[in-house]
């Protein structure tokens, strides 16, 4: 392969691995809030496939990206709240609403899309604003990568540093991170535990919701059954991985995203190897990684545990 061909591999590759790490990023987010606060959510995948198929549901009614994101939101947001109402109020076990969540959602999608659509496999006439930085965009491998790109893109990856701020500098932050440590000494010293968490399962489900928005309104533009295949069980992976950290969920995911674009990548060059082996890689890449770090990652004391005032 010449240097020019390898110059254009390399910076395919780039740019797919960071499409590809997108929905990761915005739902990984999301779930770091949520755990940070106490709150595991198992159901970050229902709330990411019903966020695709409602945000593709109103864009392909409307033609407009705007509208399909704030639908997807709105319905990672609603079954963000229907999580805490069951986990927070009522104290039903986290692991059990996540999963009957993440069922549910991918029952009502099926049937919603079959029920609607039929046979057919539309796709939505939509449009995604796109940025091109001049002079940036002519830079070789990254200009492609990195400065021609949707607007969406950008918005995601800017989340990084405002969910860094949003957990390390803010008040918000500080109650999060003390409701996931101790509950009591957090009400104790006046934090309102159940508002907290709230707050932070809505931030989680909105962002899920997001994710799956992106994914099939702004990257694919169609709704497939299933589409997420286990996406957000990936992005809690990520979360765990990272730490909590958004910058480390944001190198995480990109290596996860570039991974996964390897199979492509090396098709389109010639290079014979079968594309099951390097679909599995990326996965086994994160296996390896929490078995790696299972020693070293300490989950919040209070991850999954409930909490009610004056019982311990």
């Amino acid at each position: 392969m010449s240097g020019s061909e390898m110059s254009g591999f390399i910076s395919a590759m780039l740019a797919a691995g960071l499409m590809a790490a997108v929905p990761l990023v915005l739902a990984a987010l999301g779930e770091a809030v949520s755990e940070r606060s106490g709150l595991l959510n198992l159901g970050i995948e229902g709330m990411m496939l019903a966020g695709a198929f409602f945000g593709f549901f109103a864009a392909y009614q409307t033609g407009s990206v705007v509208a399909g994101i704030i639908a997807g939101i709105a319905a990672g947001l609603l079954l963000g709240l229907v999580f805490g109402f069951l986990t927070i109020t009522l104290q039903v076990d986290q692991v059990l609403v996540g999963l009957a969540i993440t069922i549910f959602s991918g029952g009502l999608t099926a049937f919603l899309y079959r029920d609607i659509f039929g046979r057919q496999n539309p796709s939505a006439n939509v449009t995604p604003l796109t940025i091109a930085l001049p002079g940036l965009r002519d830079l070789p491998i990254v200009g492609p990568a990195l400065f021609d790109r949707q607007l969406l893109f950008y918005i995601a990856y800017l989340l990084v540093p405002v969910f860094a701020l949003l957990l390390a500098r803010t008040r918000f932050g500080l109650n999060v991170r003390a409701v996931g440590e101790s509950p009591f000494a957090a009400d104790a010293a006046g934090v309102s535990v159940a508002r907290t968490r709230y707050l932070a399962i809505a931030i989680g489900g909105s962002m899920a919701g997001f994710a799956g928005a992106f994914l099939a309104v702004a990257d694919l533009k169609i709704f497939q059954v299933g589409m997420t295949v286990g996406m957000g069980f990936i992005a809690l992976a990520i979360t765990m991985v990272g730490g909590w950290n958004p910058w480390r969920i944001l190198i995480t995911a990109v290596l996860f995203g570039m991974l996964r674009s390897l199979g492509n990548g090396l098709q389109i060059i010639g290079v014979d190897v079968r594309t099951e082996f390097i679909t599995m890689l990326p996965y086994v890449g994160i296996m390896v990684a929490m078995v790696l770090l299972a020693g070293r990652t300490a989950l919040p004391s209070a991850l999954g545990v409930p909490y009610a005032r004056g019982r311990r």
